[in-house]
């Protein structure tokens, strides 16, 4: 099966049809390296193939802003990174990369290297270049509507007054039919400033229940990887909704 191949002299035609965001039409640009998978030809002598996933964590880069609330998107990178041996190890379009699999599927994990504001600046053009369709970016990202370490996956949606999200729709044409794991991190209490409380690290309580959910977090990602949005993710969600609620 193959992940990633070099090509030095081929272009990347993107489709130009009508139903095709403006990101994924733009004219042939030259490209290095694709990313695919196939399976061996079967007994029909048809080969399969998968269409990559691109996973995006949002988050500030630099190691004063490590383990902050606004960070967490690239925790759940870091920990996919960790538990499918995907090397982070590459720059391209302002963004750490890692190429790989889970299962059979390519996956195409990403840290946006501009700040959390500026995220579109590398996810537009990174699913451009890979050729990657709506359905398969799945943007992980901080949420303050959801208590601390409670998870939630949507096959599309708002940006919430996210920034990082607002920036990543505006370019995507606008688009917002695309998934995204939502990592609670609960709200600001009394009258704290929002922006020193995003740029806070968790409590002890707070540190544990945010461990907890980037293991859980992995599961559901190879779930959806694996299955798309089945039966598995609306027992997921629903297992979220209600794990710290008391009977």
């Amino acid at each position: 099966m193959l992940f990633a191949i070099s090509v030095p002299n081929s272009c990347i035609s993107y489709p130009r049809s009508a139903s095709c965001p403006h990101f994924l039409r733009k004219r042939s640009v030259p490209a290095r390296l694709s990313i695919r998978a196939s399976l061996p030809d079967n007994n029909n002598g048809a080969k399969m193939e998968y269409t990559p996933w691109l996973i995006v964590g949002l988050g500030n880069p630099g190691n004063k802003y490590h383990g902050t609330r606004h960070n967490v998107g690239f925790e759940m990178i870091d920990s996919i990174s960790r538990a499918e041996g995907i090397s982070m190890n590459t720059i391209q379009s302002k963004t750490l990369i890692g190429i790989g699999s889970i299962g059979e599927v390519p996956i195409l994990l990403a840290k946006p290297q501009a700040y959390v504001n500026y995220s579109g600046e590398a996810v537009g053009p990174l699913a451009a270049y890979y050729q990657v369709p709506l359905r398969h970016i799945l943007l992980v990202y901080d949420e303050m509507s959801l208590p601390s370490g409670v998870l939630r996956l949507q096959p599309k949606g708002g940006h919430g007054h996210h920034n990082g999200m607002r920036s990543v729709m505006e370019h995507l044409d606008g688009c917002r039919q695309f998934p995204r794991l939502c990592i609670g991190i609960g709200n600001p209490p009394g009258t704290m400033d929002l922006k020193a409380f995003l740029l806070q690290k968790f409590s002890s309580v707070e540190r544990k229940q945010i461990d907890a959910a980037l293991e859980q977090g992995v599961e559901a990602v190879r779930s959806l990887v694996l299955h798309g949005f089945s039966e598995n993710i609306n027992r997921f969600n629903l297992g979220q909704k209600y794990k710290y609620h008391k009977v």
